[in-house]
């Protein structure tokens, strides 16, 4: 009988899937995340269900939908009776271990001044840091006086080094910085984390499971300068944002509220009064962050090779949600459902996993949850929602078929748009996609074969009434079997 395996669940924050050499990306140096790519299988399309933090990681942390988690906002604190899969893994005998972000509930410091509330998550040894930008590391007390979190574990380790998170504008840009030298960075030290754990489990006897949990990419747009400088010297061959001039001008009101400023504030990396240069400075940032986490994978899996441990463990690569980079003429994230936003790289590798796959299947994160019970051997918890990935990653399905369609949520998810406020559902298939907007009339229809772009809107468009007709019918399907599970029936009647 195989031991039962290691889990290293490596998070990236706000990671776009076409942001890597394996998905096609000539830009970016990533070789040891493609490396992994090609020891296992690498999924074309997946998507998270939410393309915001904490409703998506609530998520695929439970294998449920954000609205049945009740996690469906950021700053929301995620209820307890919530049953994360880590917590299943420790509760059969896992070690487990976090570095860096977690976000199931409020990291504000107007909040907590300590550090993330958390629930019976699993995780024994917990390394918590949730940014390193110093402006969001402050808590203001009584008298005015600014101070760190006192429960970051990231600047700790900096100080110790002599040394603080502090950032320089690049050629005056207000909206590209460099950052602290990748020995001193927070990616950097979320990687250490994991590599002194995993070499001090290397000869337990109790199987572990790690998640890595980075800020990056994730604004500010903040690399070391030894990492930005490569795309600097290169800055007029990086391609501009893909937006169509007017393409906004019948999609929903806010998308056209965040062309001037990301979450609908007018200082924050407003597409509209952006040149040229600022879009091409941003976007090298951005790989250049990706650069810098390629970096750290690649001694995180030189880590485990060297305690012998490589072929007992599996190796997971994904993103929370993406990054419209300025794509359709917006930046950040929001109540928007482009496949910039909501698709995701997710890699898995490790034992009973063949080499070299990758699967065109329409995945879910909802479906890491149940995918990681059943390479344990454990028995699926009966609240979760998502299917299990197992089949397809160890050869008893095939590769190329798995869901119809996937499923998303924006409920009011920031904090940014109020009037109106942004409730929204999306369902993408193979060939379409839906959003609908609730309670304002709008939406918007895309024919992804004809137009992969997503820049024109069939809504309204009478030769697509069949095709929306089909795709409400469809989305209307997918909010109803979001009901919660729980409690599961046990007579009947």
């Amino acid at each position: 009988m195989a031991p039962t395996p290691n889990i290293l669940w490596i998070c990236t924050d706000q990671q776009r899937w076409d942001t890597l050499g394996c998905y096609g990306n000539p830009y970016v140096t990533t070789p040891h995340i493609d490396r992994l790519a090609a020891s296992g299988v690498r999924f074309a399309n997946a998507f998270c269900q939410s393309p915001v933090c904490t409703p998506s990681r609530a998520s695929f942390l439970t294998g449920r939908y954000p609205r049945t988690t009740r996690t469906r906002q950021n700053g929301q604190h995620i209820p307890s009776d919530e049953v994360l899969v880590t917590r299943l893994l420790t509760e059969a005998g896992y070690v487990g271990g976090l570095s860096g972000k977690l976000h199931l509930s409020p990291a504000n410091p107007s909040v907590t001044t300590h550090r993330e509330p958390r629930i019976d998550d699993g995780y024994t040894e917990f390394y918590w840091s949730h940014t390193p930008l110093p402006s969001a590391n402050l808590t203001t007390d009584a008298g005015g006086a600014e101070s760190p979190w006192s429960g970051d574990d990231y600047t700790p380790w900096l100080r110790e080094r002599g040394a603080a998170y502090t950032r320089t504008a690049v050629d005056g840009s207000p909206w590209v910085q460099t950052s602290v030298a990748p020995e001193l960075h927070q990616t950097t030290w979320c990687a250490e984390m994991a590599i002194d754990f995993i070499q001090r489990h290397a000869e337990s006897d109790q199987p572990w499971f790690f998640s890595v949990n980075p800020f990056d990419p994730h604004h500010a747009f903040d690399p070391p300068a030894e990492y930005l400088q490569p795309y600097l010297d290169r800055l007029d061959a990086i391609p501009l944002p893909d937006y169509t001039p007017g393409e906004l001008d019948d999609k929903p009101i806010f998308q056209r509220q965040d062309h001037n400023g990301a979450y609908n504030n007018p200082g924050l990396y407003p597409f509209a009064r952006m040149n040229e240069t600022d879009h091409r400075l941003v976007r090298a940032a951005y790989w250049a962050m990706i650069d810098l986490i390629d970096a750290q994978v690649g001694r995180m899996l030189d880590a485990l090779e060297r305690s012998g441990q490589t072929e007992n463990t599996i190796v997971i690569f994904m993103s929370d949600h993406g990054e419209m980079l300025g794509d359709h003429g917006v930046y950040l994230k929001g109540p928007h459902f482009y496949e910039a936003a909501i698709h995701v790289p997710l890699i898995v590798a490790g034992p009973g996993i063949p080499a070299g796959g990758t699967s065109e299947a329409l995945v879910e994160l909802t479906d890491l949850a149940p995918t990681l019970l059943d390479a344990a051997g454990l028995e699926r918890h009966a609240g979760m929602q998502g299917r299990s990935l197992w089949p397809l990653l160890t050869g008893d399905a095939p590769l190329g078929s798995f869901r119809e369609d996937i499923y998303c949520e924006f409920y009011n998810a920031l904090s940014g748009h109020k009037n109106p406020q942004a409730h929204a559902t999306c369902v993408r298939t193979e060939r379409h996609k839906i959003a609908v907007y609730h309670g304002i009339g709008e939406g918007e229809l895309y024919d992804l074969a004809a137009d992969p772009g997503e820049v024109v809107n069939r809504w309204d468009d009478p030769a697509y009434a069949g095709v929306k007709s089909e795709m409400l019918v469809r989305l209307c399907d997918r909010m109803a079997q979001t009901v919660d599970p729980l409690p599961p029936r046990v007579a009947p009647w």
